[in-house]
């Protein structure tokens, strides 16, 4: 559905009212020592000491010196947050009062305020099943309400899903490591399984990333209502259940969970931090409880 301009605004205006709150009230403070120290920056060479990883060694310094030497990084005092936002159309299903949509904006909007109260760069990327939009870091109130804009208003060309498309445009458009907030529901096209896989190995190891999954309970669970016409969001492929089957729910919670839990075992095997949040859960809750965790 195409909105206007005046309900964009409208929108942009709630999410700001709601998750400047939050950003100002619980996350001030927290989003920084989560993630200080995750970005550095080279400092200066000195001669290696015992102790010292071989992985920082200067082989160019080295070489001219004939005694090894090793490079030193401090801590960037200004970060980087990039947010790589899912805008396939399987995140506009909700069967609550919000949608995916609804729930990763909000989250989206909260962590950019978080960031830009700590002074930091925020940056967004949009993508589907190919990267529809990148909108390039910076600071100010003014720029994370243009991100807002974008995640409430902007309409995708894209219909499935390949997170490897836009981990790869990460990583070639920040050179400089940046804390990177993956905002999906991760129902992943089934011909990106390798490429994704590929392309999560290469971004971990550049970048610090953060998975944050949305799902709605029905995607998850079916309700018992009878004979129902389901139609797949990103394929458009359609076809009637009877939910009244015990075997047919059982297959639809089997089938979920099985893809759910090779998703967050390909995360972890990256060692990318995860969390989860249902559309009628408390994000809240779910972002401080991860926060603490790092």
């Amino acid at each position: 559905m195409q909105l206007s301009e005046n309900e964009i605004l409208r929108r942009v205006r709630r999410v700001e009212i709601k998750t400047r709150g939050l950003s100002d009230e619980i996350f001030a403070g927290k989003y920084h020592t989560a993630f200080r120290g995750r970005g550095m920056s080279f400092s200066e060479v000195r001669e290696y000491r015992v102790g010292d990883d071989v992985r920082d060694i200067d082989w160019n310094v080295t070489a001219r010196t004939e005694r090894a030497h090793v490079k030193v990084y401090e801590e960037e005092r200004e970060l980087t947050m990039m947010l790589l936002v899912d805008v396939s159309p399987s995140r506009l299903f909700g069967s609550k009062e919000l949608t995916k949509k609804n729930v990763i904006t909000e989250i989206a909007a909260t962590l950019a305020f978080s960031a830009s109260k700590n002074n930091d760069k925020v940056g967004c990327i949009l993508f589907s099943d190919h990267v529809e939009k990148f909108i390039p870091p910076k600071k100010g109130r003014s720029h994370i309400l243009t991100i807002i804009r974008e995640l409430v208003g902007f309409q995708p060309t894209g219909t499935s899903t390949h997170l490897s498309e836009a981990l790869r445009y990460l990583v070639g458009v920040n050179k400089k490591r940046t804390t990177t907030f993956i905002l999906s529901d991760f129902i992943n096209s089934e011909g990106d399984r390798q490429k994704l896989e590929d392309a999560l190995k290469i971004a971990s190891s550049k970048h610090d990333i953060v998975a944050i999954e949305v799902y709605d309970e029905r995607d998850r669970e079916l309700p018992d209502v009878g004979i129902i016409e389901v139609e797949d969001a990103e394929t458009g492929q359609r076809e009637w259940l009877d939910t009244s089957s015990g075997k047919v729910r059982e297959y639809w919670l089997k089938r979920f969970d099985e893809e759910h839990a090779d998703m967050q075992s390909l995360l972890k095997h990256n060692r990318i931090d995860r969390a989860s949040v249902a559309t009628d859960g408390d994000y809240v809750a779910e972002l401080i409880k991860m926060f603490k965790q790092r």
